[in-house]
């Protein structure tokens, strides 16, 4: 029973009067599993709940919008024992997943008016029937993932951030200095070279008490405890020299100010101090960036510009790959996920393979690794921390066995990456299809769809990463 708390606001029941219930033909449902496919950015993961947009809600309402689910069982999607095989956390994309519910499936077409009801980034790519018990949770028998991220993740920190100075004086403190920078391998002095050829010039077009400026800003931020981004800091941290003005309080007055606004913009150039400039935030008004602001940001672009053109090798990658290595087997991955403990069973998961593409992708000025993982079954957040465990492993030049270390008893922090580039690329249902072949029903082949899945990707997941990762920086 749906709680009536939830009436009319919630996303997991749609509600119909008794009058539109009992009006309603009744037709038999059959057990399915759903293919479906979608891009998991602006959702809060895929399961359904009551609070949250997730894209189960929209596609259990658009299953009931068209028709295969009937009125009387559209309060509550337990009615249509509705299960996923994979759940994926918020922000998480699938080129595929598999639902098993009870559906009306009489009409041929049913998969395009379903389609028909749901957003260009979630797909329905078949509707199967199965046997009675089928479970998509439990008759899938592993599941595959990708994670793509750009190469200059597993660079080294900055030498003036906190992690970088913090590791240089640990190392020297335990009197591994050399074998640090050795793991740090063909990138140790990247950053140096950075500062050399791409910041100081910014720094010398200066004059020098604006270059004093900018030095101590950059000092101050970098001296900061756990700022890994000193630049993007400073820019924040830099006190802005602007004047809200006063709303016009007539209709006549607000056109007036519009317009002498619009002058202003014009001849703004003209007036503002040597070095300013205007920053316009929608919304918001404009307001004068300071010259030690433009100069702090002209830093931020040249550092985020370098990253973009760092190109990883081989070198590099056979490190991470190594890290990536560690997970492969039997291990309890309690620190890689939430409120598990170290004594609970569960957190024991079998991990199949984990491999970093030898061959990077590029997309525009920036270098993209992908990342296949498969393993039977995954907790919340285990890959996603996984993958930053690995990268930290490898950028900061530490020891492989913290890894080995991570899987013991004592309860450490891992952060999570990005939701933003991991991705269920396919669930396997290999022993479940020998029991479909053996009732006599079609094996769940997923490849029959890999046409579409791969458009899919190209046009809603790929792109948008890296449309996201492009705009943000994440």
């Amino acid at each position: 029973m749906i709680d009536d708390t939830y009436q009319g606001t919630s996303y997991m029941s749609i509600p119909f009067t008794p009058d539109e219930i009992a009006a309603e033909e009744r037709r038999p449902k059959r057990k399915v599993a759903v293919i479906i496919g979608y891009a998991g950015t602006g959702y809060h993961g895929l399961q359904i709940n009551h609070l949250e947009k997730t894209i189960e809600g929209d596609l259990f309402a658009a299953i009931v919008a068209a028709g295969a689910i009937s009125k009387a069982n559209a309060n509550d999607p337990k009615k249509s024992s509705l299960i996923r095989c994979a759940r994926t956390d918020k922000g998480v994309h699938a080129a595929s997943n598999v639902l098993s519910l009870k559906m009306i499936v009489e009409d041929e077409d049913i998969v395009d008016k379903i389609n028909s009801h749901l957003p260009d980034q979630i797909r329905v790519w078949g509707i199967q029937r199965t046997t009675a018990g089928f479970n998509a949770h439990q008759g899938c028998d592993s599941r595959w993932y990708e994670y793509l991220m750009p190469s200059y993740a597993l660079l080294p920190p900055q030498p003036h951030s906190f992690l970088g100075k913090k590791l240089v004086s640990s190392a020297t403190e335990c009197g591994v200095l050399e074998e640090y920078q050795e793991r740090l391998g063909d990138i140790k002095g990247f950053w140096e070279e950075v500062q050399k050829n791409d910041i100081q010039p910014i720094m010398e077009k200066l004059d020098p008490a604006l270059r004093a400026e900018v030095e101590n800003v950059m000092r101050d931020i970098g001296d900061q405890k756990f700022s890994d981004d000193p630049v993007e800091a400073a820019v924040e941290a830099v006190p802005a020299q602007a004047v809200e003005p006063e709303a016009p309080e007539t209709e006549q007055a607000q056109e007036d100010a519009a317009t002498a606004a619009k002058k202003d913009d014009e001849v703004m150039a003209d007036v503002l101090p040597a070095g300013a400039a205007v920053e316009a935030v929608a919304d918001k008004p404009a307001r004068v960036l300071t010259p030690l602001e433009v100069a702090v940001k002209e830093v931020k672009a040249a550092y985020v510009a370098a990253k973009r053109k760092y190109r990883t090798t081989p070198t590099r990658l056979e490190a991470f790959q190594k890290a990536l290595d560690m997970y492969v087997g039997t291990h309890n991955f309690h620190n890689y996920t939430i409120l598990k403990s170290a004594n609970d069973p569960s957190a024991y998961r079998h991990i199949k393979s984990f491999k970093a593409e030898t061959t990077p992708i590029h997309i525009g000025d920036t270098e993209w690794i992908s990342v296949k993982i498969h393993g039977q079954s995954f907790m919340m957040h285990q890959i996603r921390k996984m993958i930053a465990m690995a990268v930290m492993v490898v950028r900061c030049g530490a020891p492989l066995d913290l890894i080995n270390q991570s899987y013991e008893h004592r309860r450490i922090s891992i952060p999570k990456a990005p939701s933003l580039g991991l991705m269920l690329e396919r669930p396997m249902f290999d022993e479940m299809n020998k029991q479909f072949i053996n009732f006599g029903r079609e094996p769940l082949d997923l490849s029959k769809y890999e046409d579409k899945m791969k458009a899919f990707k190209d046009e809603h997941i790929y792109k948008r990463m890296f449309e996201v990762e492009e705009k943000e920086n994440s």
